[in-house]
């Protein structure tokens, strides 16, 4: 019996799933554990996607809205993983993949739309792209750092604080135009900017710990500020979501520059 016949015989067809004795338990389930969050997942890119046509038809509310929109099914799937037992590789590659459109392309397209493009080519798409980059950026180096990590806290600004950062301070600006015309493209510039810097930096960042009895055990402060934040949202919206990122994002930039001075003392 020839090589290539003896090769032929062995492949199994639809694959299979062996254990660590190369034994194989079952052949490969119609539905695996990890649909199920996989399902969130796919629709924080489709929100992601959505925001885009939405932006690129001049409905920059809803585009807006669609960016929180995959912020939530961004939270979900992780939840979900956790509930069903269904992380794996394959959810942690598309769960990046989502990012970057919904918490990437989306935003850097909301704010080129929105303003920047009255800046002109190509500083207008020079900017705008930065958003983008940073965040394909941010997720890489998230996804090498994966081993034995723990979501306690994050390096760099996290990809869907930046995009809620962008989608509140549009959906603020639509509601109540307080900048116009020059200063409105300033200021989107210099936020453009600034967010996409602090997602490749180095400044440290506190994951938001889950609303449970032992949170507000462990972190009774921060438990109550974000309870204050929530409430502050509910009441004023955008313009206090704005708020409440811009302060998440000095938080993290005081902190970090408090120990940098700490450890250059020492």
């Amino acid at each position: 019996m020839g090589t290539l016949e003896k090769n032929n015989r062995q492949k199994r067809y639809p694959p299979v799933l062996s254990n660590d004795n190369g034994k194989v338990p079952f052949r490969f389930p119609f539905v695996s554990r990890s649909f199920v969050p996989s399902v969130f997942t796919v629709m924080n890119m489709v929100s992601g996607y959505g925001s885009i046509v939405m932006a690129s038809e001049g409905r920059f509310v809803l585009a807006g809205w669609l960016i929180f929109l995959a912020a939530f099914f961004d939270t979900i799937d992780g939840f979900v993983a956790r509930m069903t037992n269904g992380a794996s590789e394959f959810g942690v590659e598309l769960d990046s993949l989502s990012d970057l459109v919904s918490f990437g392309a989306a935003p850097a397209f909301l704010v080129y739309r929105f303003g920047l493009s009255s800046l002109g080519m190509p500083l207008g798409l020079i900017l705008s792209s930065l958003l983008m980059v940073g965040s394909g950026l941010r997720l890489a180096r998230f996804n090498i750092s994966l081993i034995g990590y723990h979501k306690e806290s994050f390096s760099g600004l996290p990809t869907p604080a930046q995009a809620m950062t962008i989608a509140s301070f549009v959906l603020w600006m639509q509601s109540e135009p307080l900048l116009t015309g020059r200063q409105l493209h300033e200021v989107l510039a210099v936020l453009t900017v600034v967010l996409a810097g602090l997602m490749v930096s180095k400044v440290n960042y506190d994951a938001l710990p889950k609303p449970s009895l032992e949170s507000f055990r462990r972190y009774p402060f921060q438990m109550i500020a974000y309870v204050i934040a929530t409430f502050c949202v509910l009441v004023f919206q955008a313009k206090a979501f704005f708020v409440a990122m811009l302060s998440y994002i000095l938080l993290g930039i005081v902190r970090s520059l408090t120990m940098l001075v700490r450890q250059w003392q020492v």
